[in-house]
């Protein structure tokens, strides 16, 4: 049996999205590692699952899955490809589309000029939504935008932590170019103190509304973009009073929008683009 599949990218940041509505897809990691690999398959970040939305008032139920099979919460890139997916295949006439995800339901807003901005909710800062365990001699006097040092390759390194619907973990650096991300965001991804693994941003301040940006990923390592990766780096820096209330972040595949006024009722807004590649069929299992 086959499946009709499109590929799919934000800032280069690709997916392969599957409609779950029309046809009937039994996933298993085995399978989506096959697809994932970009030698024998057809390569991606991320699977992106279109389903029935569970929940009344709702449009869709928006499914994740990182390339080594494992489910997560949320994906501000994919939320966009997902976005233009549904309108492009005529799954919906709306230009704004609400979605259930693992993480709660957010809004999508497909702008005039074919950019989506994303409600990507509010930011949560309590270490136990990540989760989050600060080593014994900071939880004491840990609060919610507290920096927090942990050690890591034999060394201590600083971090904010953050939820935006899945956990992440913001070092300021000076250099974004000079810094090891392959290496410490391995390091950091799978420390002691997040059980659930993170994603590791690494965040150059270069003005007030100017951030460059990498991501190493959970599940996935660095990839050439990440939404809320960059929506995590904003509110992280701005919670720490380095940025102002709207930021372009600058990663690898290009450039996000991030907006947050930093109150504890604002939601985070991401703006940026979403491209089809191709269209095909692969084989299931």
């Amino acid at each position: 049996m086959t499946i009709k599949f499109t590929k799919m990218q934000g800032l280069g940041n690709d997916f392969m999205v599957v409609d779950a509505i029309h046809q009937t897809i039994k996933f298993s990691p085995h399978l989506i590692q096959r697809w994932a690999d970009r030698h024998f398959g057809i390569g991606f970040d991320q699977l992106l699952v279109v389903e029935e939305a569970t929940q009344v008032g709702v449009d869709f139920r928006y499914r994740i899955f990182n390339a080594d099979g494992s489910e997560v919460q949320q994906c501000g890139n994919g939320a966009r490809c997902f976005a233009r997916f549904v309108l492009d295949k005529g799954l919906t006439d709306q230009t704004e589309i609400t979605v259930e995800t693992a993480s709660g339901v957010i809004v999508l807003y497909i702008e005039a000029d074919g950019l989506v901005r994303v409600n990507m909710g509010i930011p949560n800062f309590k270490p136990q939504s990540l989760p989050f365990y600060p080593p014994l001699q900071q939880q004491t006097q840990a609060q919610e935008f507290t920096p927090y040092t942990l050690d890591a390759l034999g060394s201590s390194v600083t971090v904010g932590v953050v939820s935006v619907g899945n956990p992440h973990a913001v070092l300021a650096v000076d250099d974004i170019n000079s810094t090891q991300v392959a290496q410490l965001g391995a390091a950091l991804e799978s420390h002691d103190a997040f059980p659930e693994r993170v994603n590791v941003g690494f965040a150059q301040t270069i003005d007030r509304n100017h951030i460059a940006l990498r991501v190493y990923e959970r599940g996935a390592a660095e990839t050439l973009a990440c939404g809320t990766g960059a929506c995590a780096a904003m509110v992280v820096l701005k919670r720490w009073g380095a940025v102002d209330d709207s930021v372009t972040v600058s990663l690898p595949g290009g450039d996000l929008l991030i907006q947050w006024g930093g109150g504890i009722h604002d939601s985070v807004w991401m703006t940026g683009s979403a491209v089809t590649v191709f269209e095909g069929d692969i084989a299931d299992e």
